[in-house]
């Protein structure tokens, strides 16, 4: 599409970013002869009818949300247009780089820079809300730091203006989870505090170079933001209570917009916020001097440290707290069981190249849930409220975007067993940008969009038979190898894990691991139970990208599946980008 002419007008040149939800273009304005960003909606690409209006809503909204607000600190929107039945966005072009990709390259973000860029996303939100615009989604990917020093806050697509009749589904709460806050995961009405807690969990990514309550999937995550507190920041520095402040659990209890920016701004000198200290639980001052019961207590009296320190005592939930010493739940207590179809997700750091397993930030690559984690829409997940009690698998029920709707379900001997003859497969270019082959009629599903980590399913019979790629731009191990080890020891929790092998190979010139193994999937977490073979092989591009190229089937088509996995591997080409 480069070098398209859009409305008689923009000339595309190159693609700047994408997302679950679109494409983000470098443009020429031919008429006003300047450089402008033109937002491509690719997602309605993909996707039902129904879902199709319902992201094209969004577009619009976030256009009409974003023009409504006047503040240096926002990305200016300046036209909105038709093309190919779909809405294209021309913004502002910001030339510099995300907050994302800030702490991606650079590993955390000095405190004091830090708190001047909160500084101005806040101002930024003060202006949205006073607009009667709520964002949603404030993230470190949604904030752009310019090449001259500007920050701008960015991507209203999941905005709620005030007024306006809601476009999401019944039982949704739209966001991307790390950034939620606890109000609406328990699928309470959003107010301008859940931005405010949305940007103390993005300053906490800025210095601390890794998101506050990710955890080993999108349901543990929720439960953490819900259930636990962010273990005490290590780099903040004055930042720190500030942090603290913006994360509390409670709503009425964390800062309002204006004494958020007087914290924020002393933060931005240097100074330790003496006001943010009233918000900052403090350390225990001696036996008996906490509060009797349950629950996590707090004593008065100053703290040291810029973080939550914690009394003894025990949650409603069962966590046990020891004077100064941070919770971490044992995996048993927030890990799912993996279901059929099971295909780890995965976060981390990048790395660059193989070498000796270097686990930095622990952002683990997650097990498949067997609750659905709903939706990809806006560049954010939606999350199905009912996933936190029902055991099911993404479907186009629970909101998964597929491209079209899958075909019914095949039995072993039907559809899935069909195209084994790689000649008569059809080449297959993603809208993430990597290719292969696969036999006719496979159909695309979105199983997961979380900032760095996407994954891709294809499937002839709704998931019964599926090949999987999931890409991650920042790997927890700069080792495949070590990066399954690792995931094994969540694995072997499924009833009958087997491990066929696990070992060390090559694969497009490049150091990998092919992992395979065997499971009996229950009735009560899939809708295809039974006997279960995978295999997954793993690899870290030259670019620090590690692509897993995962396939499952039932037991019995493993001849099958096993050859249509060689014959997928030697089709797979990475994105054009990678290298």
């Amino acid at each position: 599409m480069q070098g398209l002419l859009i409305a008689g007008r923009y000339r595309l040149a190159d693609s700047i970013g994408s997302g679950g939800m679109g494409r983000v273009w470098r443009a020429h304005d031919e008429l006003l002869h300047r450089a402008v960003a033109i937002k491509e909606l690719t997602a309605a690409l993909y996707v039902s009818e129904s879902d199709q209006e319902r992201l094209l809503a969004r577009t619009r909204a976030e256009a009409r949300a974003a023009a409504r607000i006047n503040h240096s600190a926002v990305v200016t929107v300046h036209d909105v247009l038709e093309h190919d039945g779909r809405p294209w966005i021309v913004m502002e072009l910001v030339e510099g780089r995300s907050l994302a990709d800030a702490v991606k390259e650079d590993g955390r973000v000095e405190p004091a820079e830090a708190a001047r860029i909160g500084l101005w996303v806040l101002r930024a939100l003060r202006a949205a809300h006073s607009a009667g615009v709520l964002h949603r989604d404030v993230k470190p990917g949604n904030v752009l730091l310019s090449h001259d020093g500007r920050v701008l806050l960015t991507d209203f697509g999941i905005a709620q203006i005030e007024g306006d009749t809601t476009i999401t589904r019944t039982g949704e709460v739209v966001g991307s989870v790390d950034y939620l806050a606890p109000e609406r995961v328990r699928g309470q009405d959003p107010g301008p505090s859940c931005d405010l807690w949305a940007l103390g969990a993005t300053l906490y990514t800025a210095v601390e170079g890794r998101s506050p309550f990710r955890r080993t999937s999108p349901l543990s995550t929720m439960q953490a933001v819900v259930e636990e507190e962010a273990a005490e920041p290590r780099y903040a520095g004055p930042l720190g209570p500030v942090i603290t402040a913006l994360l509390r659990k409670d709503p009425a209890t964390r800062p309002d917009t204006a004494e958020a920016e007087y914290l924020l701004a002393e933060a931005a000198e240097g100074r330790r916020p003496s006001g943010a200290q009233a918000y900052v639980p403090t350390q225990f001052a001696g036996p008996g001097q906490g509060t009797q019961g349950s629950g996590t207590h707090f004593v008065s009296g100053p703290t040291q440290g810029s973080g939550p320190q914690y009394v003894s005592g025990t949650t409603q939930g069962g966590a046990h707290f020891a004077s100064g010493t941070q919770y971490a739940p044992a995996p048993e207590a927030s890990t799912p069981v993996p279901a059929s179809g099971a295909r780890h997700a995965m976060t981390g750091p990048t790395t660059t190249g193989p070498g000796p397993a270097q686990p930095r930030r622990r952002r683990l690559r997650t097990l498949a849930l067997v609750v659905a984690v709903a939706a990809l829409v806006g560049g954010a997940t939606a999350v199905g409220l009912q996933a936190l009690n029902e055991s099911r698998q993404p479907s186009a029920e629970s909101g998964a975007s597929s491209s079209p709707s899958p075909s019914p379900t095949a039995t072993s001997t039907g559809k899935a067993a069909e195209g084994t003859d790689p000649a008569s497969w059809k080449p297959v270019t993603d809208p993430l940008g990597f290719g292969l082959s696969l036999p006719e009629g496979w159909e695309r599903t979105v199983f997961q969009d979380d900032g760095d980590l996407q994954q891709i399913d294809y499937s002839p019979d709704g998931g019964e038979h599926f090949v999987r790629i999931a890409i991650d731009a920042s790997p927890d191990f700069n080792d495949p190898y070590a990066h399954q080890i690792d995931l094994e020891q969540q694995l072997k929790r499924l009833v009958d894990y087997n491990r066929v092998t696990l070992e060390r190979n090559l694969y497009r010139d490049r150091e990998g691991a092919e992992w395979e193994y065997t499971w009996t999937a229950l009735a009560k977490d899939t809708e295809f139970p039974g006997p279960r073979r995978a295999i997954e092989e793993t690899y870290i591009a030259r670019d620090g990208t590690e692509y897993a190229i995962y396939m499952s089937s039932p037991a019995e088509d493993w001849e099958t599946t096993a050859e249509q996995f060689k014959s997928v591997l030697q089709s797979w080409r990475e994105p054009q980008s990678a290298s």
